[in-house]
C-alpha cells in the first residue's frame, strides 16, 4: 500500500474505532462497566479474537488493519495517551502525595513484590513444563525476573482513568492509588529492561532506564519546576491559554514522552512526571478545559483500541493451557488484590478505601499487554504463554469495576464521599 493509500484507510479506521467504542460504552454503561473498558473490548472484537476469527469476517477485517497501518495506529495512539497522562499528571495531587507517601511506597511495595515472587514461582515451574512458554534461548532467571515484571505491572493508565471518571482525582484514594500504580510500573519497567539487557547482552540498556529515568524525574521536578511556573503568567483574562503556550507545553510533553521512551521507560511517565511538574491554579483550569475534550474523546480511544487488536485469545483452547491461565489468575489476583489491601490497611486505611485500592492495583490492563508485546516481539515468550498472559490481563481488567463499585462506590456515594475533593 502507498502513503496516500494507507491515509485514506486510517480515516476509515478511526470512524470505525470511535463508532464501535460508542456503541460498546452504551451496552458496558448497562452492565457497570466504565468507557475504557468498553474500548478495550472493542479492540478484541474489532480484531483476530472475533472479527477475524470467521471465515465470512476475516477478509473484512484485515482489509479494514491491515498490518502495514499499525504503524501510524501505534503511532497517534501514542500521542493521545502520552497528552492524557500528562493531564492526569497535572490534577495529581502532589500535596496529598506527600502526606501519604509512606502509605503508597507501602502499597507499591507490597503490590511488587508479592506478585513477582508468585510469578516468578509460575515461570520455574513452566520452564519445566512440557509445553513451549519461554523461547529456548531465554536463561531461568531471565524467564522468573520477566514474568515477574509481567505480574507485577498494573495499568496504571486505565487506572487513572477509572480514578477521573468516578471523580476521584485530587481525593486521597485516587492520589494514594496513582503514586502507588506509578511506582509499581516505574520498577516493573525498570526490572523489564534488566531482562532485555541480559537478554540482549546489554548492559547499557538497563542503565539507560534506570539512570535516565531517575535522572528526569529530579531536574523536571525540581528545576523543570521552577522554569514551567511561569506559564501561569500566560493566563488570558478570559481564561484561556493564547496558542504559542499551549503549543509550547505540547511540545514539552512530546519531549518528555519522547525521552522516557528512548531510555526505556515508556512515554506516560515522561508525560504524567512532566504535568506533576506543571503550574496548578488557573492555569491547569484552562489546560484541562482547551485539551482534555479532544484527547478522551477522539485520541484516547485508539490506545485502548490498538492492543485488542492484536489479541488471540482463541489460542488459549486446551484444557492445559486453561489451567496454566486459571494459576495465573488466582497468583494475580491474590498477590495484587491481597497485598495492597493488607498493605493499605496496616496504613490504617478503612476497610472499604483497602478494598479500592487492591481493587485498582489489580486491573492489568493495556500496560500489561504493551510488556507481553515486547516479550513477544524480542523473542522472550511464546504465542502460547502470550495468549495465557492476555487472558489475566482481560480477566483483571474486566473485574476492576464492578468489584469497586461494589466495595467502595456505592458505599461512598451513600456517604457522600465520593465527589468530595480534599482541600
Amino acid at each position: 500500500m502507498t502513503p496516500f493509500d494507507l491515509s485514506v484507510r486510517f480515516f476509515l479506521q478511526l470512524a470505525v474505532v470511535l463508532g464501535a467504542c460508542r456503541i460498546v460504552g452504551l451496552l458496558a454503561k448497562r452492565v457497570g462497566q466504565p468507557q475504557v473498558v468498553a474500548e478495550m473490548i472493542t479492540g478484541v472484537l474489532l480484531g483476530p479474537s472475533l472479527l477475524g476469527l470467521f471465515d465470512a469476517t476475516k477478509p473484512v477485517q484485515q482489509w479494514l488493519f491491515p498490518p502495514q497501518s499499525k504503524a501510524i495506529f501505534f503511532a497517534t495512539c501514542q500521542v493521545g495517551l502520552s497528552i492524557y497522562m500528562f493531564l492526569v499528571g497535572v490534577e495529581f495531587r502532589s500535596d496529598l502525595f506527600r502526606s501519604r507517601a509512606r502509605a503508597a511506597a507501602t502499597v507499591s511495595i507490597a503490590g511488587m513484590l508479592t506478585p513477582f515472587v508468585l510469578g516468578g514461582l509460575i515461570a520455574l515451574w513452566l520452564v519445566r513444563s512440557p509445553g513451549a512458554y519461554f523461547a529456548a534461548k531465554v536463561q531461568t532467571w531471565e524467564a522468573v525476573l520477566y514474568l515477574g515484571a509481567s505480574m507485577c505491572i498494573t495499568a496504571f493508565p486505565m487506572l487513572a482513568r477509572i480514578i477521573v471518571e468516578r471523580g476521584l482525582a485530587g481525593t486521597t484514594l485516587g492520589t494514594l492509588a496513582l503514586a502507588a500504580g506509578a511506582m509499581d510500573d516505574a520498577a516493573a519497567w525498570c526490572l523489564l529492561a534488566v531482562v532485555l539487557a541480559s537478554f540482549q547482552q546489554d548492559s547499557t540498556i538497563a542503565l539507560k532506564a534506570i539512570g535516565g529515568g531517575v535522572a528526569y524525574a529530579t531536574i523536571v521536578l525540581t528545576v523543570g519546576r521552577s522554569l514551567l511556573a511561569r506559564f501561569e503568567r500566560t493566563v488570558k483574562p478570559d481564561g484561556t491559554l493564547p496558542n504559542t503556550a499551549l503549543a509550547t507545553v505540547l511540545m514539552l510533553v512530546m519531549l518528555g514522552s519522547w525521552f522516557t521512551d528512548v531510555i526505556g521507560i515508556y512515554a506516560v511517565f515522561g508525560a504524567f512526571i512532566l504535568g506533576c511538574a506543571m503550574p496548578r491554579g488557573a492555569f491547569a483550569t484552562a489546560l484541562m478545559r482547551q485539551i482534555e475534550p479532544f484527547v478522551v474523546v477522539f485520541l484516547l480511544p485508539t490506545f485502548f483500541t490498538y492492543s485488542g487488536l492484536n489479541t488471540r485469545l482463541d489460542l488459549v483452547t486446551t484444557p492445559a493451557l486453561l489451567g496454566i491461565a486459571l494459576v495465573v489468575l488466582a497468583a494475580a489476583c491474590l498477590g495484587k488484590f491481597g497485598a495492597c489491601w493488607a498493605a493499605a490497611r496496616l496504613h490504617g486505611e478503612d476497610n472499604p478505601t483497602a478494598l479500592a485500592i487492591g481493587t485498582l492495583m489489580n486491573a492489568r490492563g493495556l500496560m500489561e499487554l504493551i510488556i507481553l508485546n515486547i516479550g513477544l516481539e524480542r523473542g522472550l515468550i511464546t504465542p502460547q504463554l502470550f495468549s495465557i498472559m492476555v487472558v489475566m490481563a482481560i480477566a483483571t481488567t474486566l473485574m476492576a469495576t464492578p468489584i469497586f463499585e461494589w466495595v467502595y462506590g456505592r458505599k461512598a456515594r451513600s456517604r457522600g464521599d465520593l465527589a468530595q475533593a480534599v482541600t
